[in-house]
């Protein structure tokens, strides 16, 4: 018996979705059959390019600009896409600033730890406020949040960025337990650090330091990350709902 990844007659909300993972999940989705509203923060052109590649694979779809960290933002987005298409059944939170370089906990600026709040634990809380009502009224529904390995590692200068992420963790195990009697499963995908279009056009797939402590020994793909997305947003993930899943060739490891 074969299985496949049916996602055919829903529509995902992808945050961020112009950004390296997000396209690829964008086009994940869409193999899955999925309809697919195309969030962008800053990459216009590029989100028109993801909405005409997958109309090409037979799926509607429409794009959103926003800030998700901001209410207003988000709420205008609800708006825009009910007039366009069905509101989302299921949501995937993507979106990230990104904070560069990462610094030890005394010289991290105070405002780096606020752009990781809102960027991490606001855009959850906004989404799930503005598309999971929807969600219960028809009985269904799916919110996978990106979090990150660096959640489980806590490294040195890892401070500002691990925060954020503990804080979205905190807020969709919470999340996961309210919701769940309507139907709505929440869970957590963690990549580690990912080999992307990016990566392979300026040749630096190979990272040997990183790697040689990695279990399986290498950097995993964007569509690796994807694939467990797409996963539990279907139908066979049904009965798992609050879980926290590393993709990471086994870099961290989450105890019980």
């Amino acid at each position: 018996m074969s299985l496949t990844i049916d996602l055919k007659g829903k529509t995902a909300l992808i945050t961020g979705a112009t950004g390296q993972l997000g396209r690829v999940m964008v086009h994940t989705f869409a193999q899955c059959g999925a309809n697919v509203v195309i969030h962008f923060m800053n990459n216009s052109k590029h989100a028109e390019v993801l909405l005409n590649q997958i109309r090409s694979m037979g799926v509607e779809g429409c794009v959103v600009q926003g800030d998700v960290g901001e209410p207003d933002d988000v709420w205008r987005m609800k708006s825009e896409i009910e007039q366009k298409m069905a509101l989302p059944d299921i949501a995937v939170t993507n979106a990230v600033s990104q904070i560069f370089p990462w610094q030890s906990v005394l010289d991290e600026e105070v405002e780096d730890y606020d752009n990781q709040f809102k960027s991490c634990v606001m855009q959850n809380v906004l989404i799930a406020k503005a598309f999971v009502p929807n969600m219960i009224q028809k009985g269904w529904g799916r919110f996978v949040g990106i979090n990150t390995e660096v959640s489980i590692q806590t490294l040195e200068t890892q401070s500002a960025y691990a925060a954020g992420k503990k804080g979205m963790d905190g807020v969709l195990r919470v999340l996961a337990r309210e919701v769940g009697p309507n139907g709505i499963t929440v869970n957590q995908v963690a990549p580690g650090w990912t080999i992307t279009h990016r990566n392979r056009d300026k040749m630096i797939e190979a990272q040997q330091a990183y790697a040689s402590g990695v279990p399986l020994r290498r950097r995993g793909e964007a569509q690796e990350v994807a694939n467990v997305v797409a996963f539990l947003s279907s139908d066979l993930a049904s009965f798992i709902t609050g879980a926290f899943v590393p993709v990471n060739g086994g870099n961290t490891f989450v105890g019980i």
